[in-house]
């Protein structure tokens, strides 16, 4: 197929995002935006410096920024125009359904009330739903770089609202703040009925997999590039069935992979690991989904089988129902044949 057929593959094929901070959606545009609406000054003279100073060396350097752009999340519209922002761009890419991250205690620590930001991130959920057909879950990350009495407070803050939050991740600072910080919050969320995931093996080692898994006990694992250098691990991952929720884009922007043509998403797939495609922080790394699908499949010289497998995985490793995933897969299917008819 040509890179340009490709491309259309690509473009309307169905698929599901599982990795996305809704937080790391926040354009330099809207972070300007909102912030001359909420009579803020931004430490950036321009969009363009916003754009200039992602040049980042690590998942720090990265972090550092985004928690600056966050600080013009005030009112519950601003949570409302962020999520509805990325929707819109989702539905561009062809995505039918999303899970979504957001970190609370990003906003709570700075004064503004957990339910200013739930109610304004299921607002956009609603009324994405509504208007452009895309399905969402609402799942909540603890920011690993605090305390586990910071991850309980916010547990408890957020029960008015678990009969709509679908589960618990963990993300920030993975190294130095390994999965078993939190053994016991997990254990309390997963009580509370709520899935679990976790970020693990992005820069912090194999046994942060292995910690997810057996302390945290996720249901899946977002990111996992490092389990690779485990081969145990990797056929527990394989016989187990495990979604990986990848990110391409942000691992070359964070400098997990040097180069994309040296990214393992290829190999997992060989290994028989259940991949997915999927764009992290796009405001901050150069691409929404369907971005990260192009670079991967160009670098990596994926096949067009390989490519619907990646979004097959996305629709099955997602939070939905058998009958939830049966029309999004359907649609795939067609897209599919449609293209080789």
């Amino acid at each position: 197929m040509s890179e340009a057929g490709l491309d259309a593959f690509i473009a309307g094929l169905p698929k599901a995002e599982l990795h996305l901070h809704i937080e790391g959606s926040l354009e330099p545009e809207t972070m300007f935006a909102l912030a001359r609406r909420n009579r803020l000054t931004l430490p950036f003279a321009s969009v363009e410096a916003v754009r200039a100073a992602y040049a980042f060396s690590n998942l720090q350097d990265f972090l550092d920024i985004y928690y600056a752009g966050a600080s013009v999340l005030l009112t519950e519209e601003d949570f409302f125009d962020l999520a509805i922002a990325y929707f819109r761009r989702a539905a561009a890419d062809g995505v039918r359904h999303a899970e979504i991250f957001f970190d609370p205690q990003t906003h709570t620590d700075r004064g503004v009330p957990f339910a200013t930001v739930a109610d304004g991130l299921l607002g956009a959920m609603d009324e994405a739903a509504r208007t452009l057909g895309i399905s969402s879950r609402l799942i909540l990350c603890f920011l690993r770089h605090l305390d586990e009495a910071a991850a309980f407070a916010t547990l408890k803050a957020a029960e008015p609202y678990l009969d709509r939050i679908a589960g618990i991740g963990l993300d920030s600072s993975e190294v130095g703040h390994p999965p078993s910080k939190f053994a016991r919050v997990f254990k309390a969320a997963g009580e509370r009925g709520l899935r679990l995931t976790a970020h693990a093996g992005e820069e912090g080692p194999p046994a942060y997999v292995h910690e997810a898994l057996d302390l945290l006990h996720v249901c899946r694992i977002d990111h996992g590039n490092r389990a690779l250098e485990d081969a145990a691990l990797t056929k527990r991952l394989v016989e187990a069935g495990m979604t990986l929720t990848v990110c391409p884009l942000s691992n070359l922007r964070l400098c997990v992979v040097r180069d994309m043509a040296q990214h393992p998403l290829k190999r997992m797939l060989d290994l028989g690991l259940k991949a997915t495609v999927n764009s992290d922080d796009p405001a901050y790394f150069g691409g929404y989904v369907n971005d990260n699908f192009r670079a991967v499949a160009a670098a990596l010289g994926l096949t067009r089988d390989e490519i619907a497998r990646l979004a097959r995985n996305s629709f099955t490793g997602a939070w939905l129902t058998d009958a939830e995933a049966a029309p999004h897969l359907a649609a795939l299917d067609a897209h599919v044949a449609g293209v080789s008819g």
